[in-house]
């Protein structure tokens, strides 16, 4: 299917720029990507292979990302302050994003998703669960965490030298290559043709830096999901890397001990990414939860 953009989505009224693959009539499995990354990021095989698996999946670009609305005249996040305790540059919530992804839901037509978050994305597939739990088949976070401070943190000192991003195509291009090689997955050889190429499609659909602090500043805004989360009463998937430097694995750890009966599968080798050596293992362990979780849930 192209893409395609649903309008006067949720309570914002925003557009929501997505795909979906596969037939309608198959478990639905919306995908959720993380700050800054667009639906894009899934990459299509990745999405196929779980089309292959009796799926039907749908991606799309969150809120100031991509090809969706963007608020360029919000506040400039001040991180600084929300730390402090001063939110008054947080122009939204992770709440707000998971009422993003109902409402695209809605404009679908489907009652009831299963959902695959991957970083930021797992924090609001988490947030779906917790306030909209019957719009949910299952739950799979991947490469998150609970927003438990001292949990899930990233060593910021690897990105300290990137500097900000340019805002020429090319240099973006190069810029992009050389945060993703340090983020990637040290068991497994880092595609930089492949990135390079995704990276100017990124740059090219919207890229868009305040948007990704605008994001950022709502995982800060929300807070501390954990009791949240013990409340659930959903199938979980918790898939998180060994190596990830940009969400310690602590945090996945904790996301699964918070979600009752959360089933988690550490990846030896994985870092911050979606290494293709591994997409046979990840869409396969993901389309067998799922359907595992069609039985319980239907």
């Amino acid at each position: 299917m192209p893409e395609l953009t649903a309008r006067n989505v949720g309570p914002s009224g925003i557009e929501i720029a997505y795909e979906c693959f596969g037939d309608p009539g198959s478990p639905p499995v919306l995908l959720i990507m993380g700050a800054g990354a667009q639906m894009i990021n899934w990459p299509e095989e990745f999405c196929q292979a779980l089309v292959d698996r009796g799926l039907h999946v749908i991606r799309f670009d969150t809120r100031d990302a991509g090809r969706s609305t963007h608020f360029p005249d919000a506040p400039v996040p001040d991180f600084a302050a929300a730390l402090a305790g001063d939110l008054s540059t947080a122009s939204y919530t992770l709440s707000d994003l998971a009422a993003d992804a109902v409402g695209l839901l809605d404009a679908l037509g489907v009652t009831g998703a299963h959902l695959v978050g991957s970083s930021m994305g797992g924090m609001i597939a988490q947030m779906i669960a917790i306030e909209y739990p019957e719009r949910v088949r299952s739950l799979t976070s991947m490469m998150s965490t609970t927003g438990e401070r001292g949990v899930g943190e990233a060593d910021f000192s690897l990105f300290a030298e990137l500097g900000a991003p340019p805002q020429d195509r090319e240099a973006f291009v190069e810029w992009q290559v050389r945060a993703l090689r340090l983020a990637a997955s040290p068991g497994f050889a880092f595609d930089a043709v492949a990135a390079a190429e995704r990276a100017g499609r990124v740059f090219d659909r919207g890229y868009d830096a305040l948007g990704i602090q605008r994001q950022g500043l709502a995982v800060v805004a929300t807070g501390d999901r954990t009791e949240r989360l013990r409340s659930l009463r959903v199938p979980a998937l918790v898939v998180h890397a060994a190596a990830d430097l940009v969400c310690d694995v602590s945090g996945g750890r904790a996301t699964a001990a918070a979600v009752p009966g959360a089933d988690l599968l550490i990846l030896e080798g994985m870092g911050h990414g979606l290494p293709r050596e591994l997409w046979p293992e990840l869409t396969g362990r993901i389309g067998e939860f799922i359907h595992r979780a069609e039985t319980v849930t239907a």
